[in-house]
Formats: structure tokens, C-alpha cells, sequence
């Protein structure tokens, strides 16, 4: 049973990310009449969605009672002001590194992003190092160059990509460039952040989702108040939703979720393994479905890179045992 968990978690990751990242690209610059949605408020959607999905998990574990989820919320959300204040940090963060994506999408090929954005793995172990004390072995280490190089050689410049960026939606590849950089230091914090919470309190990691969907959703609302008020006011919170949006709203909100459960159920090399298979899905349904892509050789190396050193950053070599005696 606990191997088709496994497997199924892993697969639903791997389900997850790859439609998020393209029906993310394809959205953002699909061509209709009217306004297009505002990422702003899809952000602020999504969190309210994972507030929504976490609340009926903590039912689902308090065998659906009524009155044990109202005691557990009071008890752990209500009652705990200062557990659910250290909350606050990471899912600013979060909110700003889910715009973020957006912003990327708007600017970046779904392939380009999804293997540059492998370098969350980096600052998440420089971020473990200096923020847990964590110890990386040589191989972690190496993986780490390899990543580098890797993700180097997908955003070196090829003739292509200069005919191809006129043909962006919205700004420039060095916008987009610097959204998945700046999603990345974002990510590697923050994630680290919410780990050293985690292993410093008993709370499930559900009560702690709906925490951090509560304070993402007020700052959330904050960015639509100040950086889309006016269009808002003028068009609705929901201008340009269509089925599309709400799909990349649903799969944005399941992300941390899936997540989660694939910590719980999986492991690092099989996890590796799933983002790997993304990053080559994405590669060919961008190539051939969004037609916005060309890869070139040296992404194909860069990519390869990428995903060893993906594989590499996981693996654990088992210690040799020692030899029974007769």
C-alpha cells in the first residue's frame, strides 16, 4: 500500500507540475477580446482555495466531526496568536514568489522556466546550511555545480532565441530571467523558513497551510489594492476568468498540497525523478503543442546537466554494512 502511495504521490506531482507551468505559459499569452485575468487576484484565489482544501483535511483527520474541527482550529490558530504570527514571514514570501511565476510565464518558455527554476534546489541548500545547520556530503556539493552549469547553458543566448523574442508578450527574457531568480531565493528561504517551524512545533502541516493561506491571502488582497486597484475597480475582481484561469487557479492551489503529501509518501530520488520527467514533458509539449520553443543543443546539454544533477542532489549512498559473524 505504501509503495502505490509512493507512486501515485509522485505521479500526481509530476501531473501537477508540468499542466501548472503550461496551462500557466499558455494562459498568459493566449490572445482574446476583453481584459486578460489578473494574476494578482488568480494569486489571491488559489490561496483561498488551499484554506478551503486544508480546512476539510483537518476534518477528514477529526473524524469528521463538526465540533472537533471548530476546537482544533480555535485551539491551534486561535489560541496560538504567536505560533501563527511566525507565519506571516514565509507566506509574504510566498505570495511574492507565486506572482512571481507569473511574471516568468508572461516572459519565459515553459522549458526555459522549468529547468532554470531547478535552481531553488541551490538556494534551498545554501538556506539549509546557514539556517539549519545543515551538512551537505560531496555529492550534494557536486550536484550543486553540476545544476549551476546546467542551468547556465540553458539560458546561453542561441540565435533562435533571438528571433523568438520579439515575438514575447510582455517585456523581455532578462524580465523573465530575473522573476525565476528572484522565485528562487524566495523559495529557498521560505521553504527552509516553514521547515525550521515545522520541526520546532507538533502542529500538522495542514493547521499550518491554512495558516499560511490566511496571511497570503491579506497580502495577496494588499498587491491587488496596489498594483491593480484601479483595473479592479473598473472591471471586477474575476475580469478575464474563464475555464482556462480556474484550472491554473486549482492546480496553483493544489501545488503545496501535492507537495506535502509526496514528502510524506516519497523519497528524495524519486521526487528527483518526478521533476525530471516534468522538465522533459514540458520541453515537448512545448515544443510541439505552445510552438514556443526551439531547443537547441546546448539547452539539450543544459537540461541533461540539470536533471543529474537533480538526481545526484537526492542520492544517499547506503553506508556498507558490516559483515555478520559466523
Amino acid at each position: 500500500m505504501s509503495a502505490n502511495l509512493k507512486y501515485l504521490s509522485l505521479g500526481i506531482l509530476v501531473f501537477q507540475t508540468t499542466s501548472l507551468v503550461l496551462t500557466m505559459r499558455y494562459s498568459r499569452t493566449l490572445k482574446e477580446e476583453g481584459p486578460r485575468y489578473l494574476s494578482s487576484t488568480a494569486v489571491v484565489v488559489a490561496e483561498l482555495l488551499k484554506i478551503m482544501a486544508c480546512v476539510l483535511l483537518v476534518y477528514k483527520d477529526s473524524k469528521c466531526s463538526l465540533r472537533a474541527l471548530n476546537r482544533i482550529l480555535h485551539d491551534e490558530i486561535l489560541n496560538k496568536p504567536m505560533e501563527t504570527l511566525k507565519l506571516a514571514i514565509p507566506s509574504g514570501i510566498y505570495t511574492l514568489q507565486n506572482n512571481l511565476l507569473y511574471v516568468a510565464l508572461s516572459n519565459l518558455d515553459a522549458a526555459t522556466y522549468q529547468v532554470t527554476y531547478q535552481l531553488k534546489i541551490l538556494t534551498t541548500a545554501l538556506f539549509s546550511v546557514s539556517m539549519l545547520s545543515k551538512k551537505l556530503g560531496v555529492y550534494q556539493w557536486l550536484s550543486l555545480v553540476i545544476l549551476m552549469t546546467g542551468v547556465a547553458f540553458v539560458q546561453w543566448p542561441s540565435d533562435s532565441q533571438e528571433l523568438d523574442s520579439k515575438e514575447l508578450s510582455a517585456g523581455s527574457q532578462f524580465v523573465g530571467l530575473m522573476a525565476v531568480l528572484t522565485a528562487c531565493f524566495s523559495s529557498g528561504f521560505a521553504g527552509v523558513y516553514f521547515e525550521k517551524i515545522l520541526k520546532e512545533t507538533k502542529q500538522s502541516v495542514w493547521i499550518r497551510n491554512i495558516q499560511l493561506g490566511f496571511f497570503g491571502s491579506i497580502f495577496g488582497l494588499m498587491g491587488v489594492y496596489i498594483y491593480d486597484g484601479e483595473l479592479v475597480s473598473k472591471d471586477g475582481f474575476f475580469q478575464g476568468y474563464n475555464r482556462l484561469t480556474w484550472i491554473v487557479v486549482v492546480l496553483q492551489a493544489l501545488g503545496g498540497l501535492v507537495i506535502a503529501a509526496v514528502i510524506k509518501y516519497a523519497d528524495n530520488i524519486l521526487k528527483g525523478f518526478a521533476t525530471s520527467l516534468s522538465i522533459i514533458l514540458s520541453t515537448l509539449i512545448s515544443y510541439f503543442w505552445l510552438q514556443d520553443f526551439v531547443p537547441t543543443s546546448v539547452f539539450f546539454l543544459g537540461a541533461i546537466l540539470v536533471i543529474a544533477a537533480t538526481f545526484l542532489y537526492g542520492y544517499d549512498p547506503k553506508p556498507a554494512g558490516n559483515p555478520t559473524k559466523a
